[in-house]
């Protein structure tokens, strides 16, 4: 299938490891124009060195002001974002009884504004342009809640209704903007976030890992360029019918009708 993606510009943050780095190699394989956006600069000139080509950018999410000058600068160097992947950030997994205000803030800036503050000066110019694709990697914890999860399943599950509102807002504008809700996909996140598991639940964290894996019914978690493969399918011209929704990917382990 001839995705048609050659020659696009596309924005991909959190870009230097795990999904966001297999989205934006994907792209660039497909001749898009790539640029990266995290925090951690060894971790971006790493991920540019894969990649091969790529604009690479440092800059702290959290912070609105640091994400428009992201995007003014990717906009000037690319000529105009058409494909705009958010894969930025992820809240820190906290038991029930350490949940504070600070925690709760802490999980939408982490997850929630680091979408949010790249999303609005981006949709801004895609629909002065008349075009545009915007993919938010989200994540099943907005729909299945978790007990170290539960701040961050709830930034989750704005960002599922903020990607459906925009869709809505900005269809007449020629913008689509959809959702992938990845289940356990082996990274260094869901690493991290098994050690949380296990240390809520005294065990070991390969014990927290065989539990996992019982849950999901294919017997094992996603691979990075598995979810890069439906991203780049929804950011391409043969997805041109579908926006507004999120997709679940999480190998069967909640087999529901929503």
């Amino acid at each position: 299938m001839d995705l048609d993606l050659s020659g696009k510009a596309a924005l991909v943050t959190g870009g230097s490891k795990g999904i966001g780095l297999a989205c934006a190699e994907l792209l660039a394989s497909e001749g898009c124009r790539v640029a990266i956006a995290a925090r951690n600069k060894a971790n971006l000139d790493a991920a540019a060195q894969r990649i091969g080509s790529c604009f690479v950018h440092t800059a702290d999410l959290t912070s609105a002001d640091a994400a428009a000058r992201m995007v003014e600068a990717v906009e000037r160097e690319t000529g105009g974002i058409d494909i705009l992947v958010n894969s930025a950030g992820a809240a820190r997994r906290t038991p029930p009884d350490d949940l504070d205000s600070p925690a709760w803030h802490a999980a939408m800036d982490a997850k929630f504004f680091t979408y949010i503050h790249a999303v609005d000066p981006v949709i801004k110019r895609m629909a002065a342009r008349r075009r545009g694709v915007i993919v938010n990697v989200i994540g099943n914890g907005g729909k299945v809640a978790s007990a170290t999860h539960i701040a961050g399943g709830a930034a989750n599950a704005a960002l599922m209704l903020a990607t459906a509102g925009l869709a809505s807002a900005y269809a007449s504008r020629g913008i689509r903007v959809v959702g992938i809700n990845p289940g356990l996909t082996n990274t260094d996140r869901v690493a991290e976030g098994l050690r949380a598991e296990a240390r809520l639940s005294g065990t070991s964290p390969e014990e927290a890992l065989r539990r996992a894996l019982g849950r999901i019914p294919l017997g094992r978690m996603a691979e990075p360029d598995e979810i890069a493969r439906v991203v780049a399918f929804l950011a391409s011209s043969q997805a041109s019918y579908i926006s507004g929704v999120t997709i679940t990917m999480d190998g069967v382990s909640t087999p529901l009708v929503v």
